[in-house]
């Protein structure tokens, strides 16, 4: 659910003034645990380290990431994969085809 209108756009105090008056290339990467914040036009080309509960994603801000949270770009859950022993077969057939196609050409 979108935040309303009448209170506007959540943008954290502490990025706006670790932000304000500065260029990209003079603050490096940003840290942050501010995932809620909005990406407003003044961050395009920063970057923010965004914590995920473990570590810190680099995040480079561009034009179409305005309007999206900072948390949005930074998961905080990894898919590692389907395991069992059909899996495991369909990974060695596709490398094997991987290898053969290699030698072929």
């Amino acid at each position: 659910m979108s935040r309303s209108v009448k209170k506007g756009l959540y943008v954290d105090e502490r990025v706006t003034k670790k932000i304000s008056g500065k260029t990209p290339q003079e603050t490096g990467a940003i840290k942050t645990w501010s995932r809620a914040c909005t990406i407003s036009p003044e961050m395009i080309g920063f970057t923010f380290l965004v914590h995920n509960g473990k570590d810190f994603v680099s995040v480079f801000v561009s034009e179409e990431m305005v309007g999206h949270k900072l948390g949005e770009f930074s998961p905080t859950r990894r898919f590692f994969r389907h395991g069992g022993k059909m899996q495991k077969e369909i990974e060695q057939a596709a490398k094997q085809r991987e290898i053969s196609s290699a030698k072929s050409k």
